[in-house]
């Protein structure tokens, strides 16, 4: 099947593509050596094209669990991270001598979330990535499951996969998985399921369409998927869904043939900092507000200003990033300008009171609409 996709692959220079472990694996939590081929072969010829290619993998704990003779994904932290840890050696391994093949350089980048939420740490994986491109080797990328822990964990590698995109300014972004792509119910109980082509806008009935988890070895599932599509596409990055199975699954899609999912990128991309703002960061505190405040951030692209906000949570500094939430909930992040105790201090109060409570000097917004993101 075709879908409309050919413009968007045909133009795509720079392309993330992200594994999952049960594309790489046999059900045996094994590598699939012969199917980690047919990959590495296409993406080599992808890159013989003149493409810039980026892989995003899953697959170290399952690995970790074939190279064990284990055949359940254990619950523990510590376990997962030295499964991991065994894998990770035998996944590269793997990977350096399949591409090696075809006389392609690959370069290995662990990330975990401190990488992608500090701006600093951000840029330089950035300028890091930039120049693996440079020098004409495939960076292959995986969370550093062996040192994070779950309170700075990415989660999983879909969504990480998305914040690759963001961070190397991407054309396109391509998961691979075991099922074909979004179907309107779980086909692997319903036999009335129907693939859906395109997506033009991630909906409510869109989300409605995800199930749970689909591997024992791994630890995504639909949902996973369709959250790192929104952030994609949020960013302008157009996203392919399908499955990671087909003998000519990447070179077939180079080709305009897309037998899966084409996620179409937000006709009002966010742009790249912005998406950084929304997606990759972790707010030190929340600004709470009433709706006039949130209507004219949300719908008409105001700043927040000090009369808006009735209440906060957190003890976060000038520069920090913040929450921004009204009666449903977060709806948007920013960078604040005060202090939570200085917050304190104007919360409720008009702009001009500002100077007269801080001193001169002082910025006219809590958070300037050039530093907020309004999450979708």
């Amino acid at each position: 099947m075709s879908c409309d996709i050919h413009q968007s692959v045909a133009s795509a220079n720079r392309v993330v593509i992200k594994v999952g472990t049960s594309t790489l694996t046999h059900a045996t939590g094994k590598l699939n050596l012969a199917r980690m081929e047919r990959l590495a072969r296409q993406m080599a010829d992808l890159r013989n094209r003149g493409m810039e290619i980026i892989l995003v993998t899953s697959g170290a704990v399952g690995a970790g669990m074939g190279k064990m003779g284990m055949d359940r994904r254990p619950s523990q932290i510590s376990a997962r991270q030295a499964l991991a840890a065994i894998g990770q050696g035998v996944l590269m391994h793997t990977y350096e001598k399949l591409f090696s093949e075809y006389s392609v350089t690959v370069a290995q980048v662990l990330l975990t979330r401190g990488d992608i939420e500090h701006r600093e740490r951000y840029l330089n994986a950035r300028n890091t990535m930039f120049k693996l491109l440079k020098y004409g080797a495939i960076p292959i990328v995986n969370e550093n499951d062996t040192l994070a822990f779950e309170e700075i964990k990415i989660g999983e590698n879909d969504m990480l996969s998305a914040m690759v995109a963001g961070l190397t300014d991407a054309d396109l972004l391509v998961i691979l998985s075991d099922i074909q792509g979004l179907y309107t119910s779980d086909p692997h109980k319903d036999p009335n399921a129907k693939l859906v082509p395109v997506i033009r806008e991630i909906t409510d009935e869109t989300q409605s369409f995800a199930g749970g988890a689909v591997s024992k070895f791994g630890s995504g599932g639909m949902a996973t998927k369709l959250q790192a599509a929104r952030v994609a596409t949020s960013q302008g990055i157009p996203v392919v869904l399908t499955s990671g199975a087909g003998k000519d699954v990447l070179s077939n899609l180079m080709e305009g043939v897309c037998d899966g999912t084409f996620f179409l990128p937000s006709e009002h991309p966010m742009g790249r900092r912005k998406g950084w703002i929304a997606f990759n960061t972790r707010p030190e505190g929340i600004l709470f507000m009433d709706d006039g405040a949130a209507q004219a951030i949300r719908h008409k692209g105001k700043s927040l200003l000090p009369k808006g906000i009735y209440g906060l949570e957190g003890n976060f500094s000038r520069g920090d990033i913040v929450s921004l939430s009204a009666a449903e909930g977060e709806f948007a992040r920013g960078i604040v300008n005060f202090s939570a105790d200085q917050v304190r201090l104007i919360m409720g109060r008009h702009t001009k009171e500002i100077e007269e409570i801080l001193g001169s000097g002082q910025d006219a917004e809590v958070v300037h609409r050039d530093n907020l993101s309004v999450r979708i």
